[in-house]
């Protein structure tokens, strides 16, 4: 039984170990939340503590890290930044109006060194050659623009 009581710890630490590689296969955090409770038994068996204190710890350890710790590793892993694929990164941008634009007719800009067809968000805007207008938004092909205010010497 001392033979036991004295090699404990290397139980735990197989636990870990096998938790840790099991965790490599699965990369949801709880297996990892619970091979840091069995690390916490294996310090535990250790110090000398007995089987029993070894098992809280390490339950108490698993429990604690599972609610606390996996959900700002979880929140931190899913977040990164937006990503704007397609035509939906043109919008915010700014244009050059190529041909006039107008509620009536759509006219032409370049943006990003394209050409794109482009309509007034406001119906009742007319929007000359050589202004300087943001796309507010863009439906299929067209993109909606507001001409940007600029100050005249």
């Amino acid at each position: 039984m001392d033979w036991i009581r004295d090699h404990l710890w290397e139980t735990w630490l197989a636990l870990s170990i096998a938790l840790g590689v099991a965790e490599m296969f699965s990369l949801d955090l709880v297996l990892a939340m619970l091979a840091a409770g069995a690390v916490i038994g294996m310090v535990a068996a250790l110090v000398g503590l007995p089987f029993v204190a070894q098992i809280v710890l390490a339950l108490g350890a698993s429990v604690a890290a599972l609610a606390l710790v996996r959900p700002a590793f979880v929140k931190r892993l899913h977040s990164g930044p937006e990503l704007s694929l397609g035509h939906g990164k043109l919008v915010g941008t700014r244009g050059l109006v190529t041909e006039e634009i107008t509620g009536l007719a759509s006219g032409r800009i370049k943006v990003g060194g394209e050409i794109w067809s482009a309509l007034p968000y406001d119906e009742n805007l007319r929007i000359a050659p050589g202004e300087t207008v943001e796309i507010l938004q863009i439906k299929g092909a067209t993109a909606y623009v507001h001409p940007v205010a600029t100050l005249e010497p």
